[in-house]
């Protein structure tokens, strides 16, 4: 029998239709020869009684509030979570056990609120197994070597369900979400996006880490460390969703190739604010290093950078606005802050070595009257600044014009 690793985000496990959706789940691994090992996150979204921004509300307004104690308290979303549906298996006739983070054997450094996984012990896991007990593990947390709890940041079920994939040399890890798998563009904004049945790790990387959440680019990044075969797919509907791996797992790649698909999805990201940075008055040699010097010991970090001798650009988000604006006028750097910018970003493959790629991008654009602002790119991306208002003409434009419409 094959271990395989169900993880069941926020709305997969939100209602109680969506837990017994996501038992039918359990149950069909089961009756296929598998054995189920079960992630779960917290229930729901902010303002659902126990999801992980509801709980945080109870302490944000408290200056003395630690980050350790602050993840003791949302790591108890996803237990209740846990204990919730290892219950309701226990109802269907599937003998299960809850199990924390810590528990399941994931261990985690001192980094409270965005803790990096440093090993993981699977052995009481796999002793659940041995005995026909389907294990329910609480994602998004593990403990740190002197037994504290620490939560994993934004996304940490999905890196919760790799780990142990990992570590238990699982066939595959099934993350089941509210969509049919990784969509050509995000479908609230291209109804007609398409869902892709094949990506390799490093496009799916790239799409995460550029705005699409579906899935956590630290789950991408452990899974393309440790080989762990994924599959992108719906809790409520039956579709085979998106398989993630090099080329398919062993499929031929080559059966798929066609170079004028170069372009596979597009995604984008808003909440950037653009700076355009001009030396000070009484110009110094070094002024920029001196400038990403300082913002990185404020903790800022930058995107989108074009440098020029006696200009710069770049992007922050814009949380981050205050804290760089305090540095550039320590350093005296004369700037303008461009507010409500989103980063839209192609992702494919060669894309820097197909011709005329930027010339197809720049007239859809144009027709459709957006602007662009910057833009960089990379042997797999390219991504291009616009003013928030125009981001759903420019994805929707991109789209269609690179032929992301047909299948």
């Amino acid at each position: 029998m094959g271990i395989i690793v169900q993880k069941f985000g926020g709305t997969s496990v939100r209602t109680i239709h969506a837990r017994q959706r996501a038992v039918q789940w359990v149950e069909q691994a089961v009756d296929q020869g598998n054995q189920p090992v079960v992630v779960v996150s917290a229930i729901g979204r902010a303002g659902d009684p126990y999801a992980t921004d509801t709980l945080l509300s109870l302490v944000t307004e408290f200056e003395s509030q630690s980050r350790q104690e602050t993840d003791l308290l949302v790591a108890s979303g996803e237990v209740i979570s846990a204990v919730v549906l290892a219950a309701m298996l226990r109802s269907a006739g599937l003998p299960a056990a809850a199990f924390t983070g810590g528990q399941a054997g994931i261990v985690t450094d001192e980094n409270f609120g965005d803790a990096r996984i440093l090993e993981v012990n699977p052995e009481a896991v796999l002793q659940s197994l041995e005995q026909g007990i389907i294990p329910v593990v609480a994602g998004f947390q593990g403990v740190t070597r002197s037994g504290s709890v620490a939560t994993l940041g934004r996304g940490g079920s999905d890196t919760t369900a790799v780990a142990l994939g990992a570590a238990l040399q699982a066939d595959r890890v099934e993350i089941y979400t509210d969509v049919d798998g990784i969509k050509t563009a995000d479908p609230q904004i291209v109804p007609e996006a398409r869902t892709i049945a094949h990506m390799d790790y490093d496009q799916v990387f790239q799409l995460a880490s550029l705005g699409a959440r579906v899935i956590h680019p630290r789950a991408v990044e452990l899974a393309r460390q440790f080989r762990v075969a994924l599959a992108i797919r719906s809790t409520f509907h039956d579709v085979p969703g998106t398989l993630v791996g090099n080329n398919g797992h062993g499929s031929n790649g080559w059966s798929r190739w066609r170079s004028e698909y170069s372009a596979t999805s597009i995604t984008q990201l808003n909440g950037l604010a653009l700076f355009d940075v001009r030396p000070p008055a009484a110009e110094r040699a070094g002024w920029l290093s001196d400038l990403f010097e300082e913002l990185g010991q404020a903790s800022v970090s930058v995107d989108l950078i074009n440098l020029f001798p006696h200009q710069g650009y770049f992007c922050v988000r814009e949380p981050l606005t205050a804290s760089t604006e305090s540095v550039l006028d320590r350093l005296q750097v004369r700037y303008q802050r461009f507010a409500n910018r989103s980063k839209v970003s192609i992702i494919g493959t060669t894309l820097q070595g197909l011709p005329g790629m930027v010339g197809k991008m720049m007239a859809a654009l144009a027709k459709a009257e957006v602007e662009v602002l910057q833009s960089a790119d990379s042997y797999l991306t390219i991504s291009l600044v616009v003013d928030s208002r125009s981001v759903k003409a420019a994805v929707t434009a991109l789209h269609r014009h690179l032929g992301l419409d047909r299948a």
